[in-house]
């Protein structure tokens, strides 16, 4: 078990507490248990949130739909799981999800997750997605410096020439000028 599993497994173990189930999600090896948490009703989140991941993590598509919603969801540690899980998934419809959620205005509070994994995945989507969410954190007082940083270093580590001149303008804001630079420093010419 990686230490990303680990983290996780340790997290749920404490929302768990001294639950049965929990104990028997850690060691299972059949999938079909496994996906059967994700579609039976009734089952805590913490349970479909373990069978999801363990899945993911596991290449089983069976996970995608949990996984991206555990993406969008507003507690950044089941965001990073679900992130994990999703780039090691090997599902050609992530990089399409990961890229309407980074762009999505109503839901840009939960957006860092998506941006890092599109990073990661280093798909055709990412660049784009990434150049539209890093335009709209350019606005003046907006709020989601974190979201800007990570689009402008995701942007830097894919080195996609398109990223120019939002790269540039990015240089002229003071939270996000030295990465910026940086990034702009790994284009192509």
């Amino acid at each position: 078990m990686d230490e990303e599993s680990r983290t996780v497994t340790e997290r749920l173990r404490c929302e768990a507490g001294a639950s049965r189930e929990y104990e028997e999600l850690v060691a299972t090896g059949d999938p079909d248990e496994l996906a059967e948490v994700l579609v039976s009703p009734g089952r805590p989140l913490w349970a479909r949130e373990l069978a999801a991941f363990r899945l993911g993590v596991a290449g089983d598509r069976r996970a995608f739909e949990s996984l991206v919603l555990l993406l969008n969801h507003r507690d950044a540690p089941r965001c990073a799981a679900a992130a994990y899980a999703l780039a090691r998934l090997g599902d050609p419809r992530t990089a399409r999800a990961a890229a309407a959620l980074a762009t999505n205005e109503l839901r840009v509070a939960y957006a860092l997750h998506p941006v890092r994994l599109l990073t990661e995945l280093r798909a055709p989507e990412s660049a784009p997605a990434l150049i539209t969410t890093l335009r709209r954190r350019l606005a003046p007082h907006d709020p989601y410096g974190k979201i800007a940083l990570a689009c402008v270093e995701g942007l830097g580590a894919l080195g996609d020439a398109r990223a120019r001149p939002v790269l540039t303008e990015a240089c002229g804001h003071p939270r996000l000028a030295a990465a910026a630079a940086a990034a702009l420093a790994r284009l192509p010419e």
